[in-house]
Parts: C-alpha cells; structure tokens; sequence
C-alpha cells in the first residue's frame, strides 16, 4: 500500500472516530451540601456478586498489591481461565474461558471489541497493564443490557478498562515508571493528564518495551538431562495511546481513543532435538481509533454511539534452506470499519429495555489465503429486557446475526443467518442475607475465520459456524466473619457446556483439511474465596484463592480411539492462591498458581501427557512521599522454585526471574 493511500485511510478513520457527535444541551445545575463528617466502615461490594452469570474482576488496587505488570499476570488469577502462553517476554498469549476455545473469547478495550478475522483470538500480550484500572472476565452475558450487539455476541468476555482521570487539587498529572530485569527486560513508560476546561481532559500514555528474551532451559532426552538456552527470543515493542474525554449536560459522556502498537520479535519456535530453529521474525503493526458516547434524551430514553477504525499490518519471516529462495515470508493487512447504536428505555419501576444494531465490515488481504481479498459484512441487533429489585435480577435478550462473505474469486460460503437467546436469574431468597442464587442460559456460535474458509490447501468455504450452549447455576454470598474478617466473599458455580460442528484440521489423502467434525462436551465447577483482615490498627491482610475443575471430553464418535477423552491442553484441575500484607513498612505480595497434568493430543495416553506444575511469585513494594512527589519501589521474583515447565509442548516456559521497578508520580 502506497503511502498517500495508507495517509488517506487513516484520515478516513479519524474522521468515523469524531462522527461521534455530542448534542449541546443545558448546563446541569449541581448542588453541593457540606456534610459535618463521614466515615466510610465497610467496603464496596463489587456487583459481581449480585450478577446472573459468573463475572470476576481484579483492580488496580489488588495488581499493585501484588505485583503485576502483565495482562497475562491478571487474567491467570481467574477461575475456569486457559492462558496459552507459548513462552517467554514476547511469546504469544491467548485466552479461553471455561474450555471453549480463544476463538469464543472477546477481548474488548474500552468497551469496544479488538478484532481479528483472520485467526479469531487477539493476543493479549500486545496491551499493556500499565494503562489499565480494571480487567473483568464473564462467561455469559453480563447484567448491564446497555451495550452494543457486539458484546452479546461471544461465550465469554475479557473486558479491560483503561483509567479515567480524575483531578482533585490541581489540573495535571505525570506518572514516570521504569522497569528492567532478567532476560535484558527494559521497560519505561510515561502517563500524562490533563484537564481541558470543566467538561474535556485528556490522557496520553507512551511505552518501549525491549528485551534479549533469552532464557535457560532443561531439555530431557530420554535419560539424558542437559541445560539449553532459549534463542531467538528478542523483542521490541512500542505503545502509544491518546484519549479525550467528554462529559455532556444532563449527565451524557464520551470519549475518543487512538492507539498504535509496533513490535518486532524473534520466534524461537518448539524445542526439536538437534535441530536449532532460530531464523523466525514477526512484525505486528496495530492502529485503531474508536469513539463512544453515551447520553440521556429524555427521563426514560438514553442513547449509546460507538465507531472504530482498525488496520492491522502483520509479517512473518522463516529463513530455511528447504524455501526455493532460502525465505518465505507471509504478509497480511486487516482492515475494519464499525459502527454501533443502541437505546435504553427505563420506564417507572424495576424494568429496563433495550436495543442495539452493530455493523462492520472487515478485509484481508493477504499471500497465504487462497483468494486475493476476502470481505466480511457483520450485521448485529440485540433486544434485551431486564427485571431488577433488592431481591431479584432476571435479564433477558435475543441477538440477530446476519453475515455475507465476499471472496472476489472462486467459491463463495453461504450467508449466516442465526437468532442466539440468552437468559440469567440472579435471586436473593432470604431478606437482608447477602446470600444469592444464579441460574443462566446461553445459545451463540462463532463464524469460521479467514484462516478457516480460505487458507491455501487447509481452507474450506463450505465449513458451519460453532455451536455454543451455554448452562450455569452457582450461588454468590458477601458480608463480614466476626472476628475473622471485616469482609469476605465466596462464590461457587457448577457448568455444563456443549460445542457442535466444531472447526478442526482433518488428515486427507495429501493435506490437512478444515471440517466440521468436532463435538465437545464441558463439565466443571468454579469456586472463589477472598477475605480481607485487619490486624492492628495499621496493618491489612487480603487472601483470595480459586479452584477450577474441568471435565471436557470428545464426544464426537464413539467408536474414535479418543472418544471421552480429555480435549489437549485442559487441566481437570487448576487453582490459585493469593496474599498481600499491608503495614507502614514494606508491603509484600505472593501469587501461587497450580495447573494440573493436561494432554496434547486427543488421545489421552502417557506420551501425550504433560506434567502439572506450581509457579510462585513474590513481590514487595513501598511507597514514599517527597513534597509533591509521589515514588514507589517494587520488586518481583517470578517461579521462586525455578520450577522448568511448558504450558505448550516443545515451548519451554523461563525459569526464575527477577524484576525491579521505579515508579513516580507528580
């Protein structure tokens, strides 16, 4: 693409990000009442408690405390969680919520989708934590039915929302953090706000990531044992985000966001014996601009607007003699426009409605697809209701899906037409316990992606979408144990989950082949815990753990050697345990995460068995005050054990590591 045509297409998406448009209205008149003193005895229970459908949050607050400074960090935390980390400061992360599979699983930034039609799964290491005030997790459909048709279009949802500045006592803000560590990691960022006025502020953040990415490693043979070292693990990458924020009369908000991310990094690809694979380079180049808006037309009717832009510019390099000319290099350019409205209509009472219509249209272009430039046109629209008092919460919707391919040449698939209902209860069956009982229902599916309908060789435009079914029932309870904690929450949920016509590579004569072979079916139950307990008058200890069991099996043929077997890599059993303790002196943070034996092929015999394994990581952190200066020091030891696992075969994960951080804010 010429350099004119790629200036011209970023205006275009400049100009979709301000379409839009906020309706001057009257200034609201605000009352202000001086209260003689307040103080604030029990903490805010997070609404997730009181949700249909299993939702889990961690906040700034909880990754300070403990030391994160990945999003891969965060969401492994969750319950019924998957991270596929292919390893190291570079390797790809993806994540499957309850054994569904990435591509069931929405990533959106700011309450809009990240999107990818050619693979399906976004990879969640090329956003950074850094940016972020909260990471949220639902399997279902959330309570909140004020949301674009996109967001009911999924089985599960990583929601990340990014900070929104808020200005106290003066119109500025600077935070400069630095961060370096094992494997040459060197990572500063700088995070500036500013207040625009009474009703406009800005954020900008900037990002450089760098690291060598090499790491040692145990290579068994058999019985031999020897120490390797990881190549070819490099990367660089730059982030950049800018946001204008808006608030509108009557109490209407917006907000515009651009964001660019460019990296480089070296593939070390698996472990093969005697074999050194160090010749694979990948170059991501991701930009987006985006917009929302949200206001109130009258006492009843409010309005939601949303647009996005997206180009994503991706390049593979393999050097290998067995090329003709020594190289294949895969080249592929994304690109998608989109566009959402919605109502919500709030009459007297407990009762809610709304609709919302989504459109998009998505491209590739592309040398490894069979066809010169696929074409996506998406057409969502969800109508929902929702009944909420004190005691009961019942939401209900029913999403529209309409979906045309182009293919410019060849065979075209068939259009997607499919109506997907939904359904939670959440009820509190005795007044004034905060013991609560949820049920939900889900029906959706997923389109074949790029990949699947018209990869050279492997593609097959006649492919279904999946099938999800989606069933839940848990229980949710919140309050305080005397003398034990100030505040504790439990939850528990118990799933059953089932996937038709599912997308897999199937073996034919000469090459693999993408067909709809598949059914799965998913059994588990999740449970959460965490307290929070003072001890003394300055000292807080907080504890959370999580248990996840899932029995997702083949049931595809019964007569298939894997029939009832464990589908690969999902763990029957995983957990995790967490603590902070909070004192005037140093304050410390420990993570354990526990993952049990999985499978890497369908067939669940000893050579396809991979090992459980335990990960610990300790942090501790203070923070000092300096006239107007606000510092905080940190420090991480990640796999304190240098315990050597793979979450993917043949890609060996880093040992112990080691990080230090500055952070100052002013």
């Amino acid at each position: 693409m010429s350099d004119i045509l790629y200036r011209k297409e970023l205006l275009l998406g400049a100009g979709l990000l301000f379409a839009v448009v906020a309706a001057s209205q009257e200034k609201d008149t605000v009352l202000l009442r001086t209260l003689s003193g307040v103080e604030v005895v029990e903490r805010v229970r997070f609404p997730a408690l009181r949700a249909g459908v299993p939702v889990q949050q961690i906040d700034r607050a909880e990754m300070d405390r403990l030391g994160m400074q990945e999003l891969s960090e965060a969401v492994g935390r969750f319950s019924g969680v998957t991270v596929q980390d292919y390893g190291g400061i570079g390797g790809l992360k993806t994540v499957s919520v309850r054994s569904l599979g990435s591509q069931h699983t929405a990533v959106n930034y700011d309450g809009i989708a990240i999107t990818d039609a050619q693979r399906g799964q976004v990879d969640i290491s090329c956003f950074s934590l850094d940016n972020v005030e909260s990471v949220t997790l639902v399997a279902g459909q959330t309570d909140d039915i004020f949301q674009s048709a996109r967001m009911y279009a999924s089985a599960g949802a990583l929601n990340i929302r990014t900070g929104v500045p808020a200005f106290t006592d003066r119109s500025h803000r600077l935070r400069v953090k630095v961060r370096g560590g094992s494997f040459g990691l060197f990572n500063p960022s700088v995070r500036y706000e500013r207040k625009l006025g009474e009703f406009f502020s800005l954020s900008s953040h900037a990002e450089w990531l760098s690291a060598g990415g090499n790491y040692p490693f145990t290579l068994t043979n058999g019985r031999i044992v020897t120490k390797e070292m990881r190549k070819n693990s490099d990367i660089q990458s730059l982030r950049t985000e800018a946001n204008v924020y808006g608030r509108l009369a009557r109490g209407g908000t917006w907000q515009a966001k651009a964001y660019y991310y460019d990296s480089e990094r070296g593939l070390p690809g698996s472990v093969v014996l005697y074999a050194d694979r160090t010749r694979e380079r990948l170059w991501d180049r991701n930009f987006f601009v985006q917009a929302h808006g949200r206001a109130p037309l009258s006492r009843t009717l409010s309005v939601q607007l949303q647009a996005k832009f997206n180009r994503t510019y991706s390049l593979y390099h393999n050097m290998d003699p067995q090329y003709a000319e020594g190289l294949t290099a895969d080249r592929n350019v994304q690109k998608e426009y989109y566009g959402s409205a919605g109502l919500w209509f709030t009459p007297a009472g407990a009762w809610s409605a709304s609709l919302s219509s989504d459109l998009s249209h998505t491209s590739l272009k592309s040398n490894v697809v069979a066809l010169l430039s696929p074409q996506r046109l998406t057409s969502l629209t969800v109508v929902a209701a929702q009944f909420k008092n004190a005691r009961l919460t019942a939401t209900a919707s029913l999403l529209a899906t309409y979906m045309r391919d182009d293919a410019g040449q060849g065979a075209r698939p068939g259009d997607k037409r499919r109506l997907s209902p939904a359904a939670a209860l959440s009820f509190r069956p005795f007044a004034g316990d905060a013991l609560r009982l949820r049920v939900s229902y889900r029906d959706i599916f997923r389109v074949p992606t790029f990949t699947d309908l018209y990869y050279i060789r492997m593609g097959n435009t006649n492919l279904l979408p999946e099938r999800a079914a989606q069933y839940n029932v848990g229980l949710t309870w919140s309050g305080r144990i005397p003398a034990v904690a100030r505040y504790a929450a439990f939850s528990a949920d118990v799933y059953y989950n089932r996937v038709a016509d599912k997308i897999v590579a199937i073996p034919t004569m000469y090459v693999f082949k993408m067909m709809n072979m598949g059914k799965v079916e998913i059994k588990g139950a999740d449970i959460s815990l965490s307290t929070e307990s003072p001890l003394g008058s300055a000292c807080l200890l907080m504890l959370s753990a999580t248990f996840g069991y899932r029995h997702a099996t083949d049931a595809t043929n019964p007569g298939s050697k894997s029939y009832r077997h464990q589908i690969p890599y999902t763990p029957r059993f995983s957990g995790t345990a967490s603590a902070a303790f909070e004192n005037p002196w140093i304050n410390i943070g420990y993570i354990l995460t526990l993952t049990g034996e999985r499978y890497v092929l369908p067939q669940n015999i000893a050579a396809n068995r991979m090992g459980g394994y335990a990960e610990h990581t300790l942090s501790v952190n203070r923070t000092l005050r300096l006239r107007r200066f606000r510092i905080r020091l940190q420090g991480e030891a990640l796999n304190i054990g240098n315990r050597t696992y793979d979450v993917i075969r043949y890609y060996p994960m880093p040992g112990r590591a080691f990080r230090l951080g500055l952070t100052v804010d002013y």
